[in-house]
């Protein structure tokens, strides 16, 4: 097992998929996929060793989720990467969220190999 990813993605289906795709990588993988608050206290019960969020559905719920567990002791410095998404929302999350990680669900295999190696 590489380690344990909570992934937060606004769309069940498409939220299992992308799980599945990283299950099968070898990462443990827990799902929230509607509501920010929910992820925010689950990941401050249990820290995992990465959040990754899709920006491609409700941009601002990623970031409002990102800047929450940025706030909090407990979760300031689990590493978030943000995943895909259009311009004006990646350059909003930029500035809300500026020591996250940013890529594509091209390159998010190599993102959480890099992060992995760090813990």
């Amino acid at each position: 097992m590489k380690g344990r990813i909570f992934l937060i993605h606004w769309n069940q289906s498409e939220a299992d998929e992308f799980a599945e795709k990283l299950r099968s990588e070898g990462w443990k993988v827990d799902i929230e996929a509607e509501d920010g608050a929910r992820a925010g206290k689950m990941i401050r019960a249990d820290p995992p060793d990465a959040v990754v969020i899709y920006l491609t559905r409700l941009p601002s719920h990623g970031r409002e989720t990102a800047d929450y567990l940025r706030s909090v002791k407990t979760t300031r410095n689990i590493p978030i990467v943000f995943v895909d998404g259009r311009e004006d929302a990646l350059e909003k999350t930029k500035v809300k969220v500026a020591d996250a990680v940013f890529t594509t669900s091209t390159e998010l295999k190599n993102v959480l190999a890099n992060i992995s190696k760090l813990s």
